[in-house]
């Protein structure tokens, strides 16, 4: 998938490649798999409203994307080896990341898709809270696209993260539960101590995550 490619490549110069790829088979993978396989054209309906259901690539603009799948040589060439070596080649990439401007730009982009201001979407993705209400319910939270993102794991671009509000807000079981997020989205930029947002959704419904039939 194409987002699976994206940030294998841009995780890669930070972790061990086999715990990144174990990490992929395991979490990330089956999502992206079961969300993307069936939503090319489907459009469901809530209400009076249609939300168009997309893929979180489709929030990137296109030279953000293009420069994450065409990465420089110190992300593609990265191997494992000696203590020595690892050091050596971290000084390395380093130096060429300076130098990679669009690259590291994709990252770290805080641009978005215009067309989708005030679009009516439905997207699926996991929860990371940012506030709470008197009763624990999660009023406030980041929808981003793979478990762990901004908690365990690096944020990933602004434009790959959604600001979600909720006042009546949602209780989950377990984060690691990905679940599918309807409403009116903006291009909204929110910072965050947590991680940094360039869309924010008007929440109008969720539910867990199920495969589209």
């Amino acid at each position: 998938m194409v987002y699976h490619m994206i940030f294998m490549l841009s995780l890669y110069a930070r972790f061990s490649m086999k715990l990144f790829l174990l990490f992929i088979s395991i979490v990330f993978l089956p999502l992206i798999v079961g969300c993307s396989d069936q939503v090319d054209d489907r459009i469901e309906a809530n209400q009076d409203i249609q939300y168009s259901i997309i893929e979180w690539t489709d929030l990137m603009p296109e030279e953000d994307l293009n420069a994450l799948l065409n990465p420089p040589s110190y992300v593609v060439d990265a191997d494992e080896g000696s203590l020595e070596d690892q050091v050596t080649r971290g000084l390395e990439r380093a130096m060429l990341a300076e130098a990679d401007d669009s690259y590291q730009r994709a990252l770290i982009s805080e641009k978005v898709v215009a067309e989708f201001n005030g679009k009516a979407i439905k997207l699926a993705g996991f929860v990371v809270p940012l506030d709470f209400n008197d009763e624990g319910i999660v009023t406030e939270f980041f929808l981003v696209p793979y478990f762990g993102a901004c908690i365990h794991l690096p944020a990933p671009p602004p434009n790959q993260i959604i600001f979600v509000k909720h006042d009546e807000g949602l209780t989950l079981d377990e984060l690691y539960n990905p679940i599918w997020v309807a409403g009116i989205l903006t291009t909204s930029l929110i910072e965050d101590e947590v991680a940094t947002s360039a869309y924010a959704l008007e929440m109008q419904s969720f539910e867990p995550y199920t495969e589209l039939e």
